[in-house]
């Protein structure tokens, strides 16, 4: 299921101010499946697993009937009239100015504000998805239909991973638009390396999930710091921060105390927070919360909601975000939230070309 944004108030002793906000969809919204269907893309091999109830009897083959199904129906897909947002550009250079001036004032280190865009569609958005997929196949891929709205996305970012004893965070904050040259790109990721500003956000984000952790968490240590990984439209530094969990009962602690991700946020988290919805002019919903899955023996594995879409009442709602510090440039953060939404919106082209 996701956590959204907001829900961080169920962890944190935080208040934050109601504001309206259209076709409002669940803070948290987890479901217990009796089937799940997995499947292996790289072999081609597909599992169904099922949680019977005590006193029922085995349904998996009328599943397996319905699953391998040769009749699946497909339907077109069609974007009308052109994007929108729900701030112009002008009012985001003021954010990320007020956003500096809060750097200046000792507020924050850090502060990550974003908008919002929406695009209106006829058909199937599931074919979004499906382009989406092959354009930008980042670690995380997922759809989720529940029924009134769906929610879908490939993040490049993991929130929470627990396993085998261990949680581990994987920070992302430096940002590089890519070329599409492999060499002008490989020089690129090395002047990101290099560069003082995204070098330094990216400090104390790592310092961030370190505390994040330490707060229920023995032994942590930063494992991979500033490697440069490429995705489809970006380069990106991101580093590896790792703890040792005690106790499989520290799973929800661990979750509640890391969340949101400061990367979506900024530094010190709660002032960060609080600032972000005195400011922005909409509830972040399912923007920079979590999807995932959280089992009953405390394991967790979780994306934070990042380049994902949103679709309701024939809306597809997609959002990005730039870290703002002191020395933060307002039109390269503008143009850093157009870099990151860069595959959303080639996958929204493409999905027509399915139709035919």
């Amino acid at each position: 299921g996701y956590t959204g944004f907001e829900a961080v108030k169920y962890f944190e002793d935080i208040r934050f101010e109601s504001k309206p906000q259209k076709d409002a969809i669940p803070e948290l919204n987890y479901g217990f499946y009796r089937f799940i269907v997995a499947i292996n893309h790289f072999n081609d091999n597909m599992i169904i697993l099922e949680n019977i109830p005590d006193g029922e009897t085995s349904q998996i083959e009328s599943f397996k009937n319905l699953v391998t199904a040769q009749k699946v129906p497909q339907f077109h897909f069609k974007a009308n009239n052109d994007e929108t947002s729900f701030i112009t550009d002008e009012d985001f250079l003021d954010l990320v100015k007020k956003g500096k001036n809060y750097c200046q004032l000792g507020e924050v280190f850090q502060i990550v504000f974003a908008r919002r865009f929406q695009q209106s569609f006829k058909g199937d958005e599931f074919n979004v998805y499906r382009a989406l997929r092959s354009i930008n196949p980042s670690p995380y891929l997922f759809y989720y239909d529940y029924g009134n709205f769906k929610l879908f996305g490939s993040s490049p970012e993991s929130q929470l991973v627990i396993a085998r004893g261990e949680a581990k965070l994987n920070p992302i904050a430096g940002t590089y638009k890519k070329t599409g040259d492999l060499n002008t790109d490989k020089l690129l990721g090395e002047q990101l390396r290099k560069d003082p500003k995204e070098n330094a956000e990216h400090t104390m984000l790592v310092d961030l999930a370190r505390n994040d952790l330490g707060r229920f968490c023995h032994n942590v240590e930063v494992k991979k710091y500033k490697d440069i990984q490429h995705f489809s439209h970006v380069i990106h530094i991101v580093s590896e921060v790792t703890g040792q969990v005690t106790s499989q009962d520290q799973a929800i602690d661990i979750f509640g105390a890391t969340f949101p991700a400061g990367t979506l946020s900024g530094a010190p988290k709660y002032r960060a927070l609080q600032l972000i919805n005195k400011d922005e002019q909409h509830q972040r919903s399912f923007y920079g919360g979590t999807v995932g899955i959280i089992s009953l023996t405390g394991d967790i594995n979780t994306a934070i909601t990042i380049r994902s879409i949103l679709s309701q009442n024939g809306y597809l709602q997609y959002q990005a975000g730039a870290g703002v510090v002191v020395d933060s440039v307002p039109e390269k953060e503008l143009q850093e939230v157009d870099n990151k939404l860069g595959a959303l919106r080639k996958a929204i082209k493409m999905a027509e070309k399915f139709n035919n």
